[in-house]
């Protein structure tokens, strides 16, 4: 019995320190709802809640002159879509250039029979025929101040390639002979002329030719017969 009583003071407590569910009648806002319609009811009246629509502009039709329609009519025929632009008569007339100064009339028929006739320009080829000089092409010609052998006629006159043997060489052929040999000259041309004044390429008396192919100091006649073609 002592434990009901209890349970009971206890749930008086805690109904006392629950809080109070809202008024349902209350308006928006911070005004109930009869307040809240009269100022709506007040503002209608007035005409403050409402948004006037201006109606649409009538469209209006504008009417073309003849000109401008009969443009528009060949515009649209041409499937361009655009008007013709008419030139403003102010604008001068282009220049025609009917023979301009440095360009040549010489396809026009007109412009040359009228500064010469047939037989004036048949005058005139025969002027030009005569004048024509046929150069035939000779042997070079010496060398001047000079009774050198010809290394080029030599390049071309032989077939043998470089390092073939073709004459006989006898004595001692070494390094230090041959390098001492050729640097007196300052160019391999240079020392296949030497060669070939002393008796070569048959004999080597300066030592310049040691493999015996016609050749002194690794002279090659390649570029002079490849020049021949």
């Amino acid at each position: 019995m002592r434990t009901v009583f209890l349970c009971g003071v206890a749930a008086l407590a805690l109904s006392a320190c629950g809080t109070s569910v809202p008024d349902s009648g209350a308006g928006v806002g911070f005004d109930d709802y009869q307040t809240y319609a009269q100022r709506q009811m007040a503002q209608q009246a007035q005409g403050g809640g409402q948004t006037t629509v201006q109606p649409p502009t009538a469209v209006e039709s504008q009417t073309l002159d003849s000109a401008e329609a009969q443009a528009a009519a060949n515009a649209a025929a041409q499937n361009s879509g655009v008007a013709p632009v008419e030139a403003s008569p102010s604008n001068p007339a282009p220049q025609v250039v009917t023979n301009a100064a440095g360009i040549s009339d010489e396809n026009n028929f007109e412009a040359v029979s009228a500064e010469r006739d047939i037989q004036a320009d048949a005058a005139l080829i025969a002027q030009n025929r005569a004048q024509y000089q046929l150069v035939t092409p000779t042997d070079l010609p010496p060398r001047p101040d000079s009774d050198a052998p010809n290394i080029v006629e030599y390049a071309l006159r032989t077939t043998n390639p470089v390092g073939a043997q073709l004459y006989e060489r006898r004595g001692r052929y070494d390094g230090n002979r041959i390098s001492k040999a050729c640097g007196s000259y300052n160019s391999s041309d240079l020392a296949q002329e030497a060669f070939l004044a002393a008796g070569g390429p048959e004999r080597d008396r300066r030592g310049l030719d040691p493999d015996g192919d016609g050749f002194a100091c690794a002279w090659d006649p390649a570029p002079f017969r490849a020049a021949r073609g």
